[in-house]
């Protein structure tokens, strides 16, 4: 997966251009309630029973303070609750943005 052209945070709104000409935007909310962190979607055990997690699904209010990249093939969020644990994959934010219209 190529890495995006540009990523720049616009208020409260990451924006991605990508290689190919595509742009993606994505709210902070959704970002915050999409993370792919295991302290949003809890952690399997070896026997796929799934464990921690967290079950809020309103972050309407949340905002994104910052981002830093993670080598070449992520960024790491900062969010005004102080989430900061999820690394978002170029490939993880590809497959949001069908689920983002």
């Amino acid at each position: 997966m190529l890495s995006p052209s540009k990523v720049v945070l616009v208020a409260n709104n990451l924006a991605l251009s990508w290689p190919d000409g595509e742009e993606t935007f994505y709210d902070g909310p959704f970002l915050r309630k999409n993370s792919p962190s295991a302290e949003q979607t809890g952690e399997s055990d070896l026997f796929g029973k799934v464990r921690g997690g967290n079950s809020q699904s309103d972050f309407t209010e949340v905002r994104i303070l910052g981002f830093k990249k993670v080598g070449n093939y992520a960024i790491r969020i900062t969010f005004s609750d102080g989430h900061e644990t999820g690394i978002y994959s170029w490939e993880f934010l590809k497959s949001l943005a069908s689920q983002n219209k």
